[in-house]
């Protein structure tokens, strides 16, 4: 990549390079890494068929066993991931793609037995267990299993029968993984008409990112033909979400997942899947909603700074200033150096990383025709490296997006060397990764700027505080409403948008426009259309809540807690969310930790507020709002 420094010609924003992956889907590296998973499922079919009587004289030979099991899985788990990763990558840039939306539904093709091998293999360690645990407490090296194998037993617990497993696993990809990339092709691809004069289009993606428009006017427009567009693809992804969420519902029932007490079956397992327990949960969810009215209580001001007796859903992310830094087009490279020297003053290894990870091709920011909106972080497991794709438009809000997913990537980095068992990380602590980045880039700006700007900042940063607790917390309603729902029967787009509506009335404490909500919701956000991973949602609060706790110690404790930092990272795959949080000093079964956070939020409200009515009318930093207010 060319330096703006050395040229002085601006970079483009980039897209990436997978070259170093693979270098085509018909190249011979790709062709041989999909003979060897197969070949690698042959030799855990093998394994998970070899039975051995579980006497003390067989202790030796089930050692054995377990090993060639631990050096298979691990084989099989990096290269597999490489592989779909290499595929998703390829196909999310670029829904149209018929060459990588085959190779996709090829690799999904290849995997599909393994859940069903994967069965049988649990159910080889369970026949197995009596000796494997034994042979933990007698011999020293094979103890570092001891933690995996009681994971093992218990999944088993969790499965269905071998034959069902398999099957499950070869309807998904007609199922739940078709729907799922039917919702991504449509929003993908959907646009409508902008300007009749010029003819141009606009995606989704597009009108999405006009939410940010200093003009209410653009905003608007844009929000109609958005919530129009989505109109136009909402009977087909409607299909797609009842049919993913009732296929979890019943899978997740038929493996055990319900709880005696009622609780979602599907919630049951993402907490599982999020390591924690549904104390911390519900200590999180209760400290989310007391300070609901702190939220409604700035978007009342926000309303008044507009001129308007309540904001509409397409004011949440109206800039409030003018030429200053909060308004400011960043190019990529303003972003790259923002970034860079952010992480800088927090870790040089990071910061380093960061370099890297620019110089290298790894992230792919332009906007384009064809990809799917939103950001996400890939990890290549076998080649050590990881990609970001995203959707960069210039706004502060995008710098801190890539800041967001390269937090993911650093994550990943820390990790890269270990055993692909030890990779698997709960949604929890890779968001916490992440949103510690991101905190990373807006405070080094806030501590940066004058009280005008401050303000702007702090206005920013309650849009994604705004986001992170009261979207965040509709989300969560609204799944949970649709598991309850979805058992009664299908569900029509009407009634998605009834019940978005309805939970976004409650987790914005009534603050918003009744008649502006947005009631699509549901539609554009990727992250319901999973059928083994639901309620994506609270994760990205638990990530944003605990990333304050570990910033607040670095601030504490300056540069030794970046190797603190690091470690915390290492063991996230090793140990659950809450072990985590102990080994930071915290317990986060206990409200009043997660009120701790909460309080940073109710303070900035509360400096927003007085710093907004003690500028001087003249020095205030909001313009002339453009556009019609009313």
């Amino acid at each position: 990549m060319t330096d703006e420094k050395s040229t002085g010609t601006p970079v483009p924003v980039p897209e990436w390079q997978l070259s170093s992956v693979f270098p085509s889907f018909d190249s011979i590296e790709y062709v041989s890494a999909c003979d060897r998973l197969k070949c690698l499922l042959g030799g855990l079919s093998s394994l998970a068929s070899e039975s051995i009587d579980p006497d003390h004289s067989a202790a030796e030979k089930i050692m054995e066993w377990f090993e060639n099991f631990i050096a298979l899985n691990d084989e099989y788990l990096a290269l597999a991931e490489t592989v779909e990763s290499y595929c998703y990558a390829s196909y999310s840039v670029d829904t149209g793609s018929a060459e990588a939306l085959a190779a996709l539904s090829r690799s999904e093709e290849i995997r599909s037995p393994y859940d069903g091998i994967f069965v049988r293999l649990l159910e080889r360690i369970k026949q197995y267990e009596n000796i494997l645990t034994d042979i933990c407490r007698r011999n020293k090296d094979f103890a570092v299993y001891e933690r995996y194998i009681e994971e093992l037993l218990f999944r088993r617990e969790k499965q269905m029968t071998s034959v069902e497993e398999d099957l499950a696993s070869d309807l998904s990809r007609f199922g739940a993984d078709a729907w799922r990339r039917l919702q991504d092709q449509l929003t993908g691809s959907a646009d409508c008409l902008w300007d009749s004069g010029t003819g141009s289009r606009k995606t989704l993606v597009e009108l999405r990112a006009m939410a940010y428009s200093a003009d209410r006017d653009v905003r608007r427009k844009a929000f109609n033909l958005e919530l129009e567009t989505c109109r136009s693809v909402s009977l087909p992804v409607a299909a797609a979400l009842n049919s993913i969420k009732g296929i979890s519902r019943c899978l997740n029932k038929r493996r055990g997942w319900e709880k005696e007490s009622g609780e979602c079956a599907s919630l049951s397992k993402a907490l599982w899947q999020a390591r924690i327990s549904p104390e911390a949960l519900s200590a999180m969810l209760s400290a989310m909603e007391d300070v609901i009215p702190d939220f409604a209580r700035y978007l009342n001001l926000k309303a008044e700074i507009l001129g308007l007796e309540k904001c509409a859903f397409y004011d949440l992310f109206a800039p409030l200033s003018g030429g200053d830094s909060a308004a400011k087009v960043y190019s990529w490279d303003d972003a790259r150096r923002e970034i860079s020297g952010c992480f800088c003053s927090f870790s040089r290894d990071m910061a380093e990383f960061a370099e890297k990870a620019f110089d290298s091709g790894w992230i792919d920011g332009k906007i384009r025709h064809g990809k799917i909106g939103g950001a996400y972080m890939t990890a290549f497991p076998c080649v050590r490296e990881s990609r970001i794709m995203c959707n960069f438009d210039g706004t502060f809000n995008s710098v801190v997006t890539v800041a967001h997913e390269l937090g993911h990537a650093y994550h990943f980095e820390i990790m890269k060397n270990l055993p692909a068992r030890e990779q698997e990380l709960p949604m929890t602590l890779a968001e916490t990764a992440s949103i510690f980045a991101e905190t990373l880039v807006f405070n080094a700006r806030l501590d940066s700027v004058s009280d005008g700007e401050r303000l702007a900042l702090i206005e920013m940063n309650l849009q994604d505080g705004c986001q992170i607790i009261c979207d965040i917390l509709s989300r969560f309603y609204f799944e949970r409403a649709v598991f309850d729902a979805c058992g009664k029967g299908s569900l029509t787009a009407g009634d998605f948008c009834r019940i978005m509506e309805d939970c976004q009335r409650k987790a914005y404490g009534g603050a918003l426009d009744d008649a502006a909500l947005h009631p699509y919701m549901w539609l554009v956000k990727c992250h319901y259309y999973s059928a083994d991973l639901a309620f994506y949602n609270f994760p990205y609060a638990f990530g944003q809540l605990f990333s304050f706790a570990l910033f607040s110690r670095f601030k504490k404790e300056g540069e030794s807690f970046a190797g603190v930092y690091k470690n915390l990272l290492l063991d996230t795959g090793r140990k659950t969310a809450g072990e985590i949080a102990s080994d930071a000093g915290f317990n986060i079964e206990d409200p009043g930790f997660w009120k701790q956070g909460t309080k940073i939020f109710r303070d900035r409200i509360d400096e927003f507020e007085k710093l907004f009515h003690n500028t001087p009318k003249t020095d205030k930093i909001y313009p002339e709002i453009k556009g019609s207010q009313k």
